[in-house]
């Protein structure tokens, strides 16, 4: 997906723009689902992307939105990071090459031991009783009992 980055920086906030575009992390617990747990999906705030559930996410305590795992293989890639003084996984999105956050081995061993820690800047939240009406429909299942 090509992004036009005149059109970006006048349509995202501006850590929105910072978080996505150049790689930059907001403060820990400063983001808007760091403590935010309503049923539904998380999506690329660049391109509308399905990349979490609300099923799969948990209080990892560290300050940032944390999932077990992404909400289908393909939405996210993996990255190796090494501009601190250790290697870390970036993860970005899949279609728009949106920076997400990282991934870490640390992640709760009942759901599979892995903790994606992603940045609130880079997601738009879908509530279930919208996924329908937003084009999401086909996510619906995963709710259903």
């Amino acid at each position: 997906m090509e992004v036009n980055k005149k059109e970006l920086k006048e349509r995202l906030t501006p850590i929105q723009y910072e978080v996505t575009q150049n790689s930059a992390t907001e403060r820990p617990f400063s983001g808007e689902y760091d403590d935010f747990f309503e049923a539904g999906i998380y999506v690329d705030v660049v391109s509308g992307e399905p990349l979490f559930s609300s099923l799969d996410k948990y209080d990892a305590g560290c300050g940032w939105p944390s999932f077990s795992k992404p909400i289908s293989v393909p939405s996210v890639t993996e990255h190796i990071d090494n501009k601190l003084a250790r290697t870390r996984i970036e993860v970005r999105s899949a279609k728009a090459d949106s920076h997400l956050g990282h991934v870490f081995e640390d992640g709760l061993e009942e759901l599979g031991g892995l903790r994606y820690c992603i940045n609130s800047a880079a997601l738009r939240f879908v509530p279930v009783s919208e996924l329908e009406e937003q084009g999401y429909g086909e996510y619906l299942k995963l709710f259903q009992n």
